[in-house]
């Protein structure tokens, strides 16, 4: 998921200048925030879809699994 979040972060410095370049009305500042808008997208939906069907307690767990009621013991 980090490569995902680099990606993002890129787009997002590109399209800060590219319209600062081009201006902020230009064809290429658009087309630079589509492409952040996809990045953002697609990150949305690895997050839903690493989620579902989970319930509160597992997706709980998968971002804290050092805590208590996250504990599993050997019978």
């Amino acid at each position: 998921m980090s490569n995902i979040q680099e990606k993002i972060e890129k787009e997002l410095e590109q399209a800060r200048e590219t319209c600062d370049t081009s201006g902020a009305t230009s064809g290429e500042c658009a087309a630079a925030w589509d492409a952040v808008e996809e990045l953002q997208a697609e990150a949305s939906h690895q997050r839903k879809s690493n989620n579902e069907g989970k319930n509160s307690l597992e997706q709980y767990c998968d971002d804290n699994p050092d805590a208590a009621e996250c504990r599993i013991y050997d019978d």
